[in-house]
């Protein structure tokens, strides 16, 4: 498997240019995380709960609630580092 660095060299490229290094790379650490959460909601439909066929597996609900907590906390520091003035 290629390096996060590899895959979205592009992607980081732009986002590091338009805003900085650190909250570029955060940007596009929380673009991925949502396309992880899309990827594996869209796997819920098909792996459901055999007790409730309503809900996704068990696993899934465990996957997607670690991802959408990494989302908030990189929402949190994205928002953080916005209240903190630039230091170029």
């Amino acid at each position: 498997m290629a390096s996060a660095f590899d895959d979205q060299r592009e992607t980081l490229e732009k986002h590091e240019f338009m805003m900085g290094v650190p909250r570029g790379r955060l940007a596009v650490t929380l673009d991925m995380l949502t396309d992880a959460l899309i990827l594996v909601g869209q796997h819920g439909v098909y792996c459901t709960s055999a007790r409730n066929p309503a809900i996704p597996a068990l696993d899934l609900q465990s996957v997607m609630h670690q991802l959408t907590g990494a989302k908030e906390l990189i929402q949190s520091v994205m928002q953080e580092l916005a209240s903190k003035p630039d230091s170029k």
